[in-house]
């Protein structure tokens, strides 16, 4: 899929040629992010506006139950695939270019030899195989929220935080391939996230940025102490040799490699920008950057998300703040495992055959009417839960399902369900010290682009939501990092105006949605405790 801006491109596009040289300036960065089931990229102007976007789609491989994989080779084809959409909408695109910059899915691992070629299919974020591994590389006696307490306070004391109990975070999914794939783990060279692995292939080096790093919890992220940990990484077992170096966001990694150059259709030695992982590039690019400003993600999965002026942790709920990949500036993260799997999971039980594709969930989706009193209520499981409870057992729910339920009434179900999940989410984030309560909060994400759940989290949190270009927001953000880089502007935050200019669709709380959720909420408050001991 590929469109411009307005669905042409503009007359504004072209600049005028820099004089004697022949040639157009430099005005354009090439933003790439790579989520679960494809590639949005974009190109955009100084002013990080969008000239041109395109869509590359490639597959998840799910062989065996809580499994899940992709072929790296998979992401860089649909890279350069996304890239000639570019071209065909920007002739002079490879000319005009002034840097190449990614943001990605985080949590994955790929296992690479030293000229980067992969070991096997990277096991990416949604993989849970090492759930019970996780639990006992975590746990033991005594023990304080299922973590051995003295492991417990050194992780929180020396990376604020610890890896979750199911298996998502990168140290299980390593210890996994050391165990149960050990000639893969030995020949590794580098140890790397999808990010990380897309850098090597377009300019040779091993680097990642502070937000994956951290998220391997073998970091100190502690002010002034930032950097791998000899003693967390022995804790664990991992050679620190095998983790590629730490970099800024804003750092040219490299200049373009000829091959890589080739393929991509781009010229040799375009810088290539270090970027973020999803979920900084998007808190970047919702535009809310202020401190203790929240915003929220929902697309495959969902997210609360907001930058604090130091360190937040709360073991009890698991989230905490992680560094971003630009000054190690502390960004908290609550995330939530179902939103835009769970839209499409209903809309092909209900009879869309292709409840991924966004036509089809807006057919499956037209006309359902808001909430209802009487529906039955939904708990978004699908995939285990993170935050506020943190297990990979929980499961789906519909609650109350009677005779008179229709189809209408799943789908909205889903929707409230998923609206109310994130209320939950919230009441436990809003307790952290700085939190703006009141702000309005940005909504990005495909799963925002439906009308009827952006009013039902208004509603669910009582506040007013914002959309603006949420399917983009992590190609902006990653745009904003590499702007920065390029010194279009003095910092990431100053980027912060352009980011949230134009116009944006608002849903205010409305008085009767809000008693509703209310009231739902209280009903499934009642019920969450039972449904987490039965799968248990």
């Amino acid at each position: 899929m590929q469109v411009g801006e307005n669905g042409s491109q503009d007359s504004d596009v072209r600049d005028a040629g820099i004089a004697g040289a022949g040639r157009l300036s430099r005005d354009l960065v090439i933003a790439a992010d790579f989520g679960t089931s494809g590639v949005k990229l974009a190109a955009l102007d100084r002013s990080l506006a969008l000239k041109a976007v395109a869509m590359r789609a490639y597959p998840l491989s799910l062989p065996a139950s809580g499994q899940a994989e992709q072929a790296p080779a998979d992401w860089w084809k649909a890279l350069a695939e996304g890239i000639a959409d570019l071209r065909g909408l920007i002739p002079d695109l490879a000319e005009r270019a002034a840097a190449l910059v990614f943001c990605a899915q985080m949590c994955g691992v790929v296992a690479s030899d030293a000229s980067g070629t992969p070991l096997r299919p990277a096991i990416v974020w949604l993989d849970k195989r090492a759930g019970t591994m996780s639990r006992q590389m975590n746990g033991g006696f005594p023990s304080l929220a299922g973590y051995r307490l003295d492991k417990l306070l050194a992780w929180t004391r020396i990376a604020n935080g610890a890896p979750s109990h199911n298996g998502m975070d990168p140290p299980a999914k390593m210890l996994w391939l050391k165990q149960f794939e050990p000639d893969v783990f030995a020949g590794a060279h580098k140890l790397l996230d999808v990010k990380d692995w897309l850098l090597n292939r377009a300019t040779g080096r091993f680097v990642t940025t502070a937000d994956s790093a951290n998220l391997t919890w073998m970091m100190d992220t502690r002010k002034g102490r930032e950097g791998w940990s000899a003693y967390l990484a022995g804790r664990l077992g991992i050679p620190l040799d095998k983790l590629p170096e730490i970099v800024d966001g804003t750092e040219t990694v490299g200049g373009l490699l000829a091959d890589a150059a080739t393929e991509l259709g781009l010229e040799p030695g375009l810088p290539v920008i270090a970027g973020a992982g999803d979920v900084a590039a998007t808190a970047i690019g919702s535009g809310a950057m202020a401190n203790g400003e929240l915003h929220a993600y929902a697309g495959t999965s969902a997210w609360l998300s907001g930058f604090f002026p130091s360190r937040r942790i709360d073991i009890f709920h698991s989230f905490a703040t992680i560094s971003s990949s630009v000054g190690y500036r502390p960004l908290l993260i609550a995330t939530q495992e179902s939103a835009g799997t769970a839209f499409a999971w209903a809309a092909r039980l209900t009879g869309e055959a292709e409840g991924d594709a966004d036509s089809a969930l807006a057919r499956a989706y037209e006309g359902i009417g808001p909430a209802r009193a009487d529906d039955p209520l939904f708990v978004p499981w699908l995939a285990g839960e993170r935050v506020p409870v943190d297990d990979d057992r929980l499961r789906g729910v519909f609650y109350g399902l009677g005779m008179q339920h229709d189809r209408s009434a799943l789908l909205r179900s889903v929707l409230e369900g998923v609206a109310l999940n994130m209320r939950w989410a919230l009441s436990k984030v809003s307790k952290q010290k700085g939190v703006l309560q009141d702000a309005p909060l940005p909504l990005v994400g495909g799963a925002a682009v439906n009308p009827l759940f952006a009013q039902g989290l208004a509603d669910a949190l009582k506040r007013r939501v914002e959309v603006r270009a949420p399917r983009h927001a992590g190609v902006r953000g990653a745009a904003a990092i590499a702007g920065t880089g390029l010194g279009w502007f003095d910092s990431v935050e100053a980027a912060a105006p352009a980011l949230a200019a134009g116009p944006a669709e608002t849903y205010d709380p409305q008085h009767e949605g809000m008693a509703l959720s209310d009231a739902r909420s209280a009903m499934l408050e009642r019920h969450r405790s039972r449904l987490i001991a039965l799968y248990r």
